[in-house]
């Protein structure tokens, strides 16, 4: 049903040239305003094979090296190929650790907005006295201070990108650095909120899809206003949303938020945390049929133990003597 869908979704554009995968990718998308990509798109042949195996359908294009992957869902732009080639216990600490950061580049900036704005006794006296101490200089609001830093950073970051690579990604960092203590000496933002932006800035760089990076860089804002103008209501509140929105929304029919909305126990298995591949014996069970995806008992069972094997070794060790 999906190829289907795709293949009539396809007939029906009508353009004058595909110069890359990004045109079909917002010519077919199921929903177009929203800040999340419901397609995935990568340039890696073992993750489009990865995929493929899934039950997913892959689409190439001709000049361009980047395949789109449907349908998409919101734990799968948090995955990465090196999660598949790695134990599964060190794999499942990093993918934890990549969804940690994504929340920290989502509501730093807001969290420390709503702290120092409207919820002062959440904080530890000492911590909030020094806070207080640095910002007693500075003019602005905290959420004037967070947006100004959050524009420098943005307007920083796309000037590395346009720059060559030899000097981008120098001028990024060193201007980040200098205009970051130029402003703290200036008085125009304090030394906490250069390092709230600062760790924003950096963890926004943790998620693998950088088409998922980016809606966060874009929905940090929300939250910085929902902050500065409720508190802690207005995160839990944009939060909130956020979610009811990603829930709402499809990719070629299949559910977003799937295996957690709708909840499929058997394919927890290998979203937030990833279990060891032979425990993952079916395929996501909304995108394919075809869920068999191993046999029953594949747990490894070595015939001998180390000490039966350390044993021998001994025993002719002896016998050579």
């Amino acid at each position: 049903k999906v190829v289907k869908e795709i293949r009539q979704r396809l007939k029906r554009i009508d353009i004058d040239s595909i110069l890359e995968s990004g045109y079909i990718e917002q010519l077919i998308e199921d929903q177009t305003l929203t800040p999340f990509p419901t397609m995935y798109n990568t340039e890696r042949p073992d993750v489009v094979a990865g995929n493929l195996l899934e039950g997913r359908i892959a689409i190439f294009v001709d000049g361009t090296p980047f395949v789109l992957i449907a349908p998409a869902v919101f734990m799968q732009f948090f995955q990465s190929a090196e999660d598949y080639y790695a134990r599964f216990d060190i794999a499942t600490s990093i993918r934890l650790l990549r969804i940690f950061m994504f929340m920290i580049s989502l509501i730093a900036p807001a969290t420390y907005v709503a702290v120092t704005t409207f919820h002062q006794e959440m904080v530890p006296t000492t911590l909030i006295v020094a806070i207080a101490a640095q910002r007693e200089a500075v003019p602005f609001p905290a959420f004037v201070e967070a947006l100004l830093m959050e524009l420098t950073f943005e307007i920083l970051r796309e000037a590395g990108i346009r720059l060559p690579k030899a000097i981008g990604s120098a001028v990024s960092i060193v201007g980040a650095l200098v205009i970051g203590q130029a402003a703290v000496q200036a008085s125009i933002v304090s030394p906490a909120m250069v390092i709230i932006v600062s760790i924003t800035a950096i963890a926004s760089f943790a998620t693998p899809s950088f088409d998922m990076a980016i809606s966060a860089r874009l929905i940090r804002f929300l939250f910085m206003i929902g902050a500065a103008t409720f508190g802690f209501y207005g995160i839990i509140l944009c939060l909130l949303m956020m979610v009811v929105h990603l829930c709402s929304l499809r990719s070629f029919g299949v559910p977003y938020m799937a295996p957690f909305a709708p909840f499929i126990p058997v394919n927890n298995g290998d979203t937030i945390v990833r279990l060891p591949w032979w425990t993952l014996r079916q395929r996501p069970r909304l995108i394919t049929a075809n869920t068999v995806r191993e046999g029953s008992n594949q747990n490894p069972h070595p015939p001998a133990s180390r000490g039966m094997v350390n044993r021998d070794f001994e025993e002719g060790d002896n016998n050579e003597a």
